[in-house]
């Protein structure tokens, strides 16, 4: 059998608050979709994060609500979980998936977990915060043991895994090991590795949603991944698609600023799009202001967006002893800063850090109640 997992769409997602880049991440969807149905793939999986919002844009909805037509005509059935931006706060939360249920999108949820189709198990369990970690290794436990009489298992988690990311909500170990593939969600990186009887993939995100991103994308792409499974035996492609829109990310000294530029809106010229253009300006001497104006003047109506950054350097640098040359570990800055508070406080320092650093604001809230209920008292 063969089908494909994506993951991390982020659809309705007006980025620098440009409907351009909105209508960026559902071209980005739609190119992969058109993929898949070329593909004739068995079924899709969707991890987690179909949207960027728990109340997503009517474009949005209109979006999926095509696709999934598509993929009904095809006779392509789609199996998905509910990421943490699918997700409100409030208890029980209802995912926007949801209205998509009666027209073909089957939705794994605490309601239905699993589904079964001949010798293949699809199970999975929506994104859970830190905080109700217990409950997703149990819900995953149960799983494991229902699947276990199948030749064919997909497990879908749209979770952080600390092997990729520190300070997640599960270690690598917490995971059951008979499954024959992990369609994993929630890192917009691409991941491709071995684990227990089969392989975890987090295939990222299919848009550039943050632009740490552009290293990834530039060694691996964005996309999906096309799985060919049979009697659990598993083998992966990696298929990328052209992105609508370029990110250009630069670093110029600001003694040739005027010759970088002219390179930069000579290619601008070649493009089909206004790129995003993110420049760093660095030099001894110089206003901020008045680069500002000129980058203004020269680039504002060749770019969707440019965001310049200044590092304005001293020109007498005060010596202070040795300096380590490589990079800079914030947890260990962190660790030393707190030292004296113990290691509980330390810990949660890092979690708060790691997860504001990703804009993970809901993730942080969670952190901040678990460690507030443990060391303080009140109710869970």
């Amino acid at each position: 059998m063969k089908f494909a997992h994506l993951s991390d769409t982020h659809l309705g997602y007006r980025q620098y608050g440009k409907v351009e880049r909105e209508r960026d991440f559902a071209a980005a969807f739609q190119n992969i979709i058109d993929k898949i149905i070329d593909l004739d793939v068995d079924f899709v999986i969707h991890s987690g994060d179909l949207f960027e919002t728990p109340r997503p844009t009517t474009d949005a909805l209109l979006v999926v609500q095509r696709a999934i037509k598509e993929l009904n005509k095809a006779e392509i059935p789609i199996y998905a979980i509910a990421g943490n931006h699918d997700l409100s706060r409030r208890s029980n939360p209802i995912p926007p998936q949801v209205l998509f249920k009666n027209s073909g999108l089957n939705l794994i949820s605490p309601i239905k977990p699993y589904y079964k189709i001949e010798d293949l198990f699809i199970g999975g369990v929506p994104y859970m915060p830190q905080s109700r970690n217990d409950i997703l290794k149990e819900k995953m436990t149960k799983l494991s043991h229902k699947a276990s009489s199948y030749k064919n298992k997909i497990l879908i988690l749209h979770q952080g895994i600390d092997k990729y990311i520190p300070q997640s909500e599960l270690a690598i170990g917490d995971l059951p090991t008979n499954f024959s593939y992990y369609a994993l969600g929630h890192l917009h990186n691409y991941i491709n590795d071995s684990y227990g009887e089969g392989r975890l993939v987090y295939p990222g995100s299919t848009e550039i949603w943050k632009s740490n991103e552009l290293a990834d994308y530039k060694k691996n792409g964005k996309g999906f991944v096309l799985v060919d499974m049979e009697d659990g035996e598993v083998n992966t492609e990696r298929i990328s698609i052209d992105l609508p829109r370029e990110f250009i990310n630069e670093n110029i000294q600001y003694e040739t600023l005027n010759n970088n530029i002219l390179k930069i809106k000579n290619y601008i010229k070649s493009l089909k799009l206004p790129p995003v253009v993110n420049l760093t300006i660095t030099g001894s001497d110089f206003s901020g202001a008045e680069v500002y104006d000129y980058l203004n003047r020269e680039l504002s109506d060749l770019t969707l967006l440019f965001r310049p950054t200044f590092n304005l350097m001293e020109k007498d640098v005060v010596d202070i002893g040795p300096v380590d040359d490589g990079p800079i570990d914030i947890n260990k800055i962190i660790s030393k800063k707190l030292e004296d508070e113990g290691e509980d406080i330390v810990n949660f320092a890092i979690s708060i850090f790691d997860e504001l650093s990703k804009d993970n604001l809901e993730e942080a809230e969670d952190t901040i109640e678990t460690f507030y209920t443990k060391h303080y008292g009140g109710d869970e």
